[in-house]
């Protein structure tokens, strides 16, 4: 008999862990909370206590082909970017595919997640659940924490003098949910962040006035690049990523704002000043520069302070008689059934090994799926990680000392955790866990001796060797060779650009022409190229 493990969630990420425990011979038991699969994706008309929530019109930011599980494609008809309906629907699809379901406990809520008092020899946990007003207790040899990162809003009342006094209504983003109770309402959104964009271009359409207040601008980018082809099937490259390690960093920062041709920086338009900070997490919205040519949708500094129904902005302006707030101002991380040391190991911060494991346990029988958030899609991180965690738990893999892990959570913690943004594209610093998607997914592979070999392939499978190097780096790479490895993988990369444009071609028309991804790098080095010529020649 396996080791049991309890999942606690659902979602993507737990739905993940089931299927990669049972791919190592162990016994999952998932926990879920809500009567359906799906996580964050499980739409409801109102926002659930220790659920995650999103609105009625979200769609996803990344394209199908990118954001699978590495050995379940989107059917080839699905659109490339999703409503979350069309996603919700290929989740279940995928866990009835898998037979997955049968390991699932629904509507039964996780209360408590305790070390069994001999831990140190066992490495066993007790799990005491509910469900129907009863309580169970259970001893699990491991656990994968999968409860996503989206449930706690972080509401910033403290931050804003004179918001206690607003006679207006406010609330934050998570209760968002259409917006037919605003219109002809005035509204003002506090952050400029994917929600927040979403929300004020959806708002504008009914309401009679939206604001933006934001801290700090941001870069505004379109889901549609070169050629009409997805921005991350263009641009989240191998050899982009290379280029990004490879060059010095004022190269990079040219080829950064070379490409920003197909992006909306204008400083006239408040959203992000061209002498400010270049290097800044960009913002997916296709319509928020519309918006704001049209003056349905205005930007503005923070706000200094709040009125009884007013706020005045940094810069001294006012917006008047608002009737509500929105605060699209993020989430916290909480996990009320762990003991709090356990995650946060110091100065209360969130302590993980590749933001995965707690690097002092004595013990490596716990596992955090899904909190890191690279700029790369949840589905296969969470694969990846749930595939490095369940080989731990049954022995074949093993992680390194705790010295070695906390070296390396130093050497995060001591850049900052900078974000960078895959291609050579660097955007600065997060405020959470994240990572460059390319290198961090390499990593894992590499624990788990999955990691593509790049020169291998260019000598046994050319052909392949160049859609895996210079063509998106799509999740089938991750189940390419090495232990999980994928049969179907090969062709699921090699005909990854089919089911790309399948969805839109509904008349009959030319050959689409793929994306010269090497031809195009090759014009943007020509101008550095020709400056270093220039400077070896007369110096």
């Amino acid at each position: 008999m396996g080791k049991r493990v309890a999942i606690v969630g659902a979602g993507v990420s737990g739905l993940a862990s089931i299927r990669c425990c049972l791919e190592e011979g162990l016994e999952p038991t998932c926990f879920e909370r809500s009567n359906d699969v799906g996580g964050l994706w499980k739409f409801s008309n109102h926002a659930e206590e220790g659920r995650a929530s999103i609105y009625q019109s979200v769609f996803t930011n990344s394209s199908k082909e990118m954001m699978c599980f590495p050995d379940f494609p989107y059917p080839d008809d699905y659109p490339n970017y999703m409503h979350h309906s069309k996603l919700q629907e290929y989740i279940r699809t995928f866990a009835q595919k898998k037979n997955l379901l049968r390991y699932i406990q629904f509507e039964t809520l996780v209360s408590s997640i305790k070390k069994c008092p001999n831990f140190l020899v066992t490495g066993q946990w007790e799990v005491v659940s509910e469900k129907d007003g009863k309580e169970e207790s259970a001893i699990f040899d491991a656990v994968m924490i999968c409860s996503g990162h989206h449930v706690y809003p972080n509401l910033p009342i403290d931050s804003f003098p004179g918001l206690q006094q607003f006679q207006g209504h406010y609330l934050h983003s998570r209760d968002y949910k259409d917006p037919e109770a605003f219109k002809g309402k005035r509204v003002l959104v506090i952050g400029l962040g994917n929600s927040g964009s979403d929300i004020a271009v959806e708002l504008s359409r009914l309401a009679a006035q939206v604001i933006i207040s934001s801290r700090s601008g941001s870069w505004v980018m379109s889901r549609v690049w070169n050629d009409g082809y997805p921005w991350d099937m263009v641009y989240v490259t191998r050899f982009a990523t290379f280029l990004r390690n490879a060059l010095p960093s004022f190269v990079s920062d040219w080829l950064y704002v070379k490409k920003m041709n197909t992006w909306f920086k204008h400083e006239n338009y408040g959203l992000m000043p061209l002498n400010g900070p270049l290097r800044k997490e960009p913002v997916f919205n296709d319509e928020l520069p519309s918006r704001i040519l049209c003056g349905t949708v205005s930007i503005k500094p923070s706000v200094k302070e709040f009125t009884e129904t007013s706020a005045v902005f940094e810069d001294g302006t006012v917006f008047e008689a608002i009737d509500s707030i929105i605060f699209a101002t993020g989430y916290g991380y909480a996990y009320p059934f762990l003991d709090d040391s356990i995650i946060k190991s110091r100065n209360h911060e969130v302590t993980l090994f590749k933001g995965i494991f707690p690097p002092k346990m004595e013990k490596p029988t716990l596992a955090v799926i899904g909190l890191v958030q690279s700029l790369g899609a949840a589905i296969p991180t969470a694969d990846l990680q749930a595939r490095w965690a369940a080989k731990v738990f049954a022995k074949s893999c093993t992680l390194p000392t705790t010295s070695e892990m906390m070296d390396d959570i130093d050497e995060k913690m001591g850049k900052k955790l900078k974000c960078m943004f895959f291609s050579f594209l660097r955007f600065g610093q997060s405020q959470t866990l994240q990572t460059d998607y390319i290198t961090y997914m390499d990593e894992l592979c590499s624990f788990i001796g999955a990691k593509p070999n790049i020169p291998w392939l260019f000598l046994t499978d050319p052909q392949l060797a160049l859609e895996v190097f210079f063509g998106p780096c799509s999740p089938y790479q991750f189940r390419l060779m090495g232990p999980g490895k994928w049969d179907g993988a090969r062709n699921a990369i090699l005909t990854q650009w089919d089911r790309t444009v399948k969805p839109t071609r509904t008349r009959a028309v030319s050959e689409a022409q793929r994306p010269q991804h090497f031809h195009n790098l090759l014009k943007m080095l020509s101008f550095p190229l020709l400056l270093l010529a220039v400077w070896l020649t007369f110096y």
